[in-house]
């Protein structure tokens, strides 16, 4: 028989209730004991300072750092088509402390070269932020005005047409070669480290064309460079008048999404403070003007589905290695 009168147990769930939101308001505590965060986080970058990701990833910490109470540093590690913050990761504490930015790049690598260290196994997917595509530039005063005059061109100067990409390995790059081959020409391949050092190459004549992502805008949108096409599924919506590699006829669409990612093995309080502190941060109109800038816009993915994707990525990956002859032993 049930003796608890109804004013006491209103009174008990009342006390019951209170608990539970003390519960889920309870400050979330670092493996040394410390509530999370209790001092900077870092993101490393796997670009030169001053690029495209570069400003519009510091954006990004900036905000993020105002949600967390802690400041957001940035810290860059170019070179090698944008997988050197693997590494960084693999040594990196589970702490929450070290993150890092995940470019295209750091799925296909492994399939290419012996590296050691795994995407999938190396990390915790924190949150998926945005996504690039990628065109085809040349400066503005070229006699090259299609894609087609590439082939043309590099058919009848066979070795002699060079072309700029932001690093072996990365999608521009695969995707040039894949053009290429398919064709039995040659280029001459010269990769940088960064948009920006590359669009100034390109647009001072150091190089003939440049393949990179929309990290070119601004150099479009001034006059300095010529667009000859988009990698994307449909045209862009800032250059309607440019046609996409697939529209042409050359059967390629390439995408790439990036997120941000810490250690393997982080503790879920702390992915949930960042992945919270970083989506508030993403919605911010500072942010999305910067990407806007780009041709970019939001793609969020939390960390279980932005997980999924990683690993859908890293198959598909392999898949297109092999397809294009690139693995490893070939």
């Amino acid at each position: 028989m049930d003796t608890m009168t109804s004013p006491c147990r209103r009174s008990l769930l009342r006390l019951l209730a209170a608990g539970a939101c003390s519960a889920l308001d309870a400050p979330v505590w670092g493996q040394g004991g410390e509530r999370f965060p209790s001092r900077p986080v870092t993101l490393w970058l796997p670009w030169p300072a001053g690029g495209a990701t570069d400003i519009t990833m510091r954006i990004l910490a900036e905000a993020a750092g105002r949600q967390l109470g802690h400041k957001m540093l940035i810290e860059n590690r170019a070179g090698a088509g944008g997988t050197l913050v693997m590494p960084v990761l693999q040594l990196a504490a589970p702490d929450g402390y070290t993150i890092a930015q995940l470019p295209q790049p750091v799925f296909r690598a492994p399939w290419i070269q012996k590296v050691g260290w795994d995407p999938i196994r190396d990390t915790t997917p924190i949150i998926q932020i945005s996504g690039v595509t990628f065109g085809i530039v040349v400066p503005a005063s070229s006699a090259l005005r299609s894609v087609e005059d590439l082939f043309i061109w590099a058919a009848a100067h066979p070795g002699r047409l060079s072309v700029a990409t932001n690093g072996v390995g990365t999608t521009p790059h695969v995707v040039m070669d894949q053009l290429f081959r398919e064709r039995s020409l040659t280029y001459v391949h010269v990769p940088y480290k960064g948009t920006a050092e590359q669009m100034i190459a390109v647009a001072s004549g150091q190089v003939m064309v440049g393949v990179n992502s929309t990290g070119f805008a601004p150099y479009v949108d001034n006059g300095q460079l010529r667009l000859l096409a988009t990698f994307g599924e449909r045209r862009s919506g800032r250059w309607p008048q440019v046609p996409t590699l697939k529209e042409l006829g050359y059967g390629i669409v390439a995408m790439s999404p990036y997120g941000l990612a810490g250690p393997a093995g982080m503790h879920a309080d702390v992915v949930r403070v960042l992945h919270d502190a970083l989506k508030a941060a993403m919605h911010e109109p500072a942010h999305i003007a910067e990407l806007a800038r780009y041709d970019q816009e939001l793609a969020y993915l939390g960390p279980e589905d932005y997980g999924r994707s990683m690993r859908a990525t890293f198959a598909a990956e392999r898949l297109n290695v092999e397809r294009l002859g690139l693995g490893k032993g070939s």
